[in-house]
């Protein structure tokens, strides 16, 4: 039987796991104990012989191979391979439990889409659950120990009332090498089908609803299956009781009370009783026990699944659902807070001060403003001005214009036509009012660009438009003159290339 103990850690209180330090049912003292005796009974024995059979030269060569032994100790990572292979066999243990087919998502589509008040609708849909519980028996039969000892042959099945004697003969006049949990789903699929032949099921989506929650329930009988056949691999799980035991076996010969080598030697304090190696296996070896027991969550430990109450419980709601609740519905009246605007569901007095805790609505709820006026004042951008994106570099330039000039970017390049600086005198605001000019920046722009034009106007131009014309230099001036010098944006360096005029050729 599961041992639960939810209620007594319901709320956190001093020393509240204390109580639960002395439960013996699916406990660690229960499950370690006989271990722990063995382990005890061997190092009392060694250390026997070795305060009382052995003479002085044997216990020089004794002290000797402890130390050995108890170096060795350090070499074996039990705290990295135990606590993997324990973690990832709990989260097989949780996935195993998920994996259990459960039929309430069934049972609400068969009770609301399988029509049929008479006799005949009543069979048919207690039929269709009878097969769904059928396929979790046998699936079950399989994997768990406990409803295999409950069902151990298909007789018992029969007299349970999951088949009938005509559906067994089906049953086993289908010979299959493989487990055969799956015939129930496909009954129960050919009996739905006949369902919507005959009108008991109306359309074809509550039929495909029907066959989708089928499938995701036989999904799980599936996985089921699958965890059972495919375990952790064999070689990890000896790998890992090899490296405790083997911990544990040094552990015997190193962590005894050794008398000193030299007679003048100061040798550690003889406690008799290990205390400290004791907890180590105590720790170590639960570890290892709670693997063991949760490997396989289908067997008779205190704490495996209760899967014959599974069953139990599987049954019966389900067939009160497709049939003592088939539309046996309470009368639909005015709820108690049909005229009030809030519903307030009453308090106990035990409860009564939870009525005093202020609702939460939010972290920054309670979070203090701003106490200056002049920054909880709300700002309009100016819509006159358009907004730029300026490279990275524009930061570390003081300089009113936010565009930047391919020059700035490396000396000798040729400027691009488009990326002009906005001019004082241009009569076109700065985004950026508040920023100074610097002089020095300012000169040296303007004297580039001043340099830049006359080398173009000394040198002639035979570039022409995209149809071959050619044009003088004058002309290449005053069309330059022309653009606007609103476009101040910068491109990125993949766009330099792409918006850069054809090369002129001398």
């Amino acid at each position: 039987m599961t041992v639960s103990y939810t209620l007594k850690v319901a709320n956190s209180r001093f020393g509240g796991f204390s109580k639960l330090l002395f439960r013996w049912k699916g406990s660690i003292y229960k499950l370690l104990y006989k271990e722990f005796i063995v382990f005890v009974v061997l190092y009392a024995l060694l250390s026997l012989v070795y305060r009382q059979l052995l003479t002085e030269e044997q216990k020089r060569l004794y002290t000797k191979v402890a130390q050995y032994c108890n170096r060795s100790t350090d070499l074996i990572p039990m705290s990295f391979v135990l606590g993997f292979y324990v973690t990832l066999i709990v989260n097989r243990w949780w996935a195993q439990y998920t994996s259990i087919p459960l039929p309430d998502q069934l049972m609400c589509v068969i009770s609301s889409n399988v029509h049929g008040k008479d006799e005949r609708g009543r069979i048919l849909r207690r039929t269709l659950i009878r097969y769904v519980n059928l396929s979790a028996v046998l699936i079950l039969r399989s994997v768990s120990t406990r409803v295999l000892k409950r069902f151990p042959t298909m007789d018992h099945v029969v007299e349970a009332g999951f088949m009938t004697q005509d559906e067994r003969k089906k049953f086993e006049s289908l010979h299959s090498d493989f487990n055969k949990y799956w015939i129930p789903c496909v009954w129960f699929t050919n009996l739905a089908a006949q369902a919507r032949r005959d009108g008991c099921i109306r359309d074809d989506v509550a039929l495909r609803l029907l066959m989708d929650e089928l499938n995701l329930y036989r999904a799980k009988c599936s996985m089921l299956f699958h965890y059972d056949w495919i375990s952790i691999p064999l070689v990890y799980t000896q790998v890992v009781t090899i490296a405790v035991y083997s911990f544990f076996a040094f552990c015997l010969i190193g962590r005894q009370f050794l008398e000193p080598l030299e007679p003048g030697q100061e040798g550690d304090l003889d406690m008799y009783i290990p205390l400290s190696t004791l907890l180590q296996f105590f720790f170590y070896a639960g570890w290892l026990k709670v693997a063991e027991q949760i490997i396989n969550p289908f067997g008779e430990d205190d704490d495996d699944f209760e899967t014959n109450k599974l069953i139990d419980r599987n049954l019966q709601v389900s067939l009160l659902s497709v049939d003592d609740m088939y539309q046996n519905l309470p009368p639909a009246v005015k709820d108690k807070y049909w005229n009030e605007s809030t519903a307030q569901p009453p308090y106990t007095t035990a409860t009564a001060a939870e009525t005093l805790k202020p609702s939460f609505l939010g972290s920054t709820f309670d979070m203090r403003m701003c106490e200056d006026t002049e920054q909880n004042q709300p700002v309009d951008a100016s819509p006159s001005v358009p907004r730029t994106q300026t490279p990275l570099l524009s930061r570390f330039f003081t300089a009113a214009s936010p565009a930047i000039s391919i020059k700035n970017f490396g000396r000798g390049s040729r400027g691009h036509p488009h990326l002009r600086r906005p001019r004082a005198d241009s009569g076109f605001p700065s985004p950026y009012p508040k920023r100074s000019e610097d002089p020095e920046s300012v000169a040296c722009i303007e004297e580039e660009e001043m340099e830049d034009e006359e080398r173009q106007a000394s040198k002639p131009s035979t570039c022409g438009s995209r149809s071959g014309e050619t044009h003088p230099p004058e002309a290449s001036e005053t069309r330059r003159k022309e653009l606007p010098l609103i476009q101040v944006k910068a491109p990125s360096s993949d766009s330099i290339g792409a918006d850069r005029l054809e090369a002129c050729e001398p």
